[in-house]
């Protein structure tokens, strides 16, 4: 990649020239041939015509060469897991590895997930010590990440954030310590939750396909243990995931006033009702859905239990994703990498693509569709003045290629080149 030699000399100057051969400055609308995108201390503060000389900005100026490039703004993933990555050794590392090693895998897996071009995730379920940790520390420039918004999980007893599948003093142990059952412990761990760190908060008003018991995928969260959190979340300024398979469950999520529903697996009329009459996102987690099945079929770690619920759930989300998409449900980019692979985040888009989504659409969703649904329009998702410079590059187009998302080129975070 043809970038100038100051910048190996100093990835960060105070005024950064970029020469973009083709821009999607807005994704949503028509990308832009040859235009010069200006950073200072990791702001946009000019975006024009032409590939004007670095000069002509400051003397001191260095000047990124992408000319040649497809240059948009950085990819956002709406559902992901920093702490883990399933797999044959996922249950017993939870016994066998300290706190301390969890932080450690949680940084490894950060930095991967910004080199693959993300440089805004969100992460809906960790443990909320160390990933409260991991995203000061990226903030603070300490370690080598995307921009993390972390959540909290709340859990019913038994429900699908809860521990699961261990002898009975490792669940007492390991059970999850955000528990409520009843609309006011729910109130009460949601002001917890806030209170301690959490910039969103996740529920699940479903069962889930990794949970190790039989309890299935239908709803589990009652309406007004639902309707408590959201209220409650609300009321501290904080936006609310609910991890949603089945459609009452699903339903009762939108009803309640949620701001995005993951999964989404079986989402059916009224569902789509709801989803556009109350304007929340649907992050529908393809990727996960692929890889669950795969695992069902090609490894034995899984119990039996929790593979027929992956070969099924998981077989069904690719046609309802298109059901959805189709009807105008809002549409934001979520992997639930973790499940997958870090790194591997832009295999969602391929999947988003045979399920029928438009690329324009599919880039919409993990730019300014992400940036609304964390609240973060005015600072993320397009490539205009006033916005954090988090910016890629790819050899093609991912407008006529989708797989261009895969092999990302070149990254920038709130204007610190990450890969060039």
């Amino acid at each position: 990649m043809a970038v100038s030699a100051l910048l190996s000399q100093s990835v960060m100057a105070n005024t950064q020239v970029i020469h973009a051969g083709e821009l999607l400055s807005i994704p949503g609308q028509a990308p832009l041939k040859n235009y010069t995108v200006v950073v200072e201390d990791g702001v946009i503060t000019t975006v024009k015509k032409g590939l004007l000389p670095a000069s002509s900005f400051a003397s001191d100026a260095t000047l990124i060469d992408l000319s040649s490039y497809f240059v948009m703004p950085g990819l956002m993933d709406m559902h992901v897991h920093l702490q883990m990555e399933l797999g044959p050794d996922n249950t017993a590392d939870t016994v066998k590895l300290s706190d301390a090693d969890v932080a450690m895998k949680s940084v490894h897996y950060a930095k991967t997930t910004l080199m693959s071009g993300f440089t805004t995730v969100r992460d809906l379920l960790s443990e909320p010590e160390q990933m409260y940790a991991l995203r000061d520390g990226v903030e603070k420039g300490w370690i080598e990440g995307p921009r993390i918004i972390a959540a909290a999980g709340i859990s019913i007893t038994g429900g699908h954030l809860d521990a699961d599948g261990m002898a009975p003093d490792l669940l007492a142990m390991k059970s999850s310590k955000m528990l409520c059952d009843g609309p006011f412990e729910c109130r009460k761990m949601t002001r917890k939750a806030i209170k301690y760190g959490a910039d969103a908060i996740k529920v699940a008003s479903t069962g889930g396909v990794l949970s190790n018991t039989s309890t299935g995928t239908g709803q589990q969260m009652t309406d007004n243990e639902l309707k408590e959190i959201v209220e409650t979340a609300h009321a501290l300024g904080r936006k609310v995931a609910s991890h949603a398979h089945a459609a009452a469950g699903i339903n009762a999520a939108l009803r309640a006033g949620v701001d995005s529903v993951e999964h989404g697996s079986y989402a059916d009329e009224e569902s789509i009702k709801l989803f556009k009459k109350t304007g929340a996102y649907l992050v529908p987690t393809l990727l996960a859905g692929a890889t669950v099945v795969d695992m069902a079929h090609t490894s034995n770690f899984m119990p039996e239990a929790v593979k027929a619920k992956a070969i099924k759930v998981g077989g069904d989300m690719l046609d309802n994703f298109t059901r959805s998409y189709k009807a105008g449900v809002n549409i934001a980019f979520g992997t639930d990498s973790g499940v997958s692979k870090h790194g591997t985040n832009a295999q969602e888009a391929v999947l988003m693509y045979q399920a029928g989504m438009t690329p324009a659409d599919i880039l919409k969703s993990a730019t300014v569709n992400g940036a609304d649904l964390i609240g973060m329009s005015d600072k993320l998702g397009t490539i205009e003045v006033g916005k954090y410079a988090d910016i890629i590059a790819t050899d093609a187009s991912p407008l006529q290629d989708i797989e261009q998302l895969l092999d990302v080129d070149f990254v920038m975070k709130a204007g610190k080149v990450y890969k060039q």
